[in-house]
């Protein structure tokens, strides 16, 4: 009776186990979908940091004209 008994224990922890472990396989394509979206929104974000460097040089180029004509207007006219 005890043999039975055991045997029924384990064949309960091994089912839980098997449930598991199935679950944990099965939502790999999902996964899959994931990285690729994962990958666009890498390029994506890429290309907005591409766009942002052109737009703080731009900036760059600006302030570095104000600071040139300032200087010019400090400068004691002869």
């Amino acid at each position: 009776m005890s043999k039975i008994l055991h045997l029924l224990i384990a064949a309960a922890f091994v089912t839980g186990s098997a449930g598991s472990f199935a679950a944990s396989h099965g939502g790999a394509a999902k996964g899959e979908m994931k990285m690729e979206e994962k990958k666009e929104m890498m390029e994506e974000k890429k290309e907005m940091m591409e766009e942002k460097k052109e737009m703080m040089e731009e900036k760059k180029g600006e302030h570095k004209e104000m600071m040139e004509e300032k200087k010019e207007e400090k400068k004691p006219a002869k």
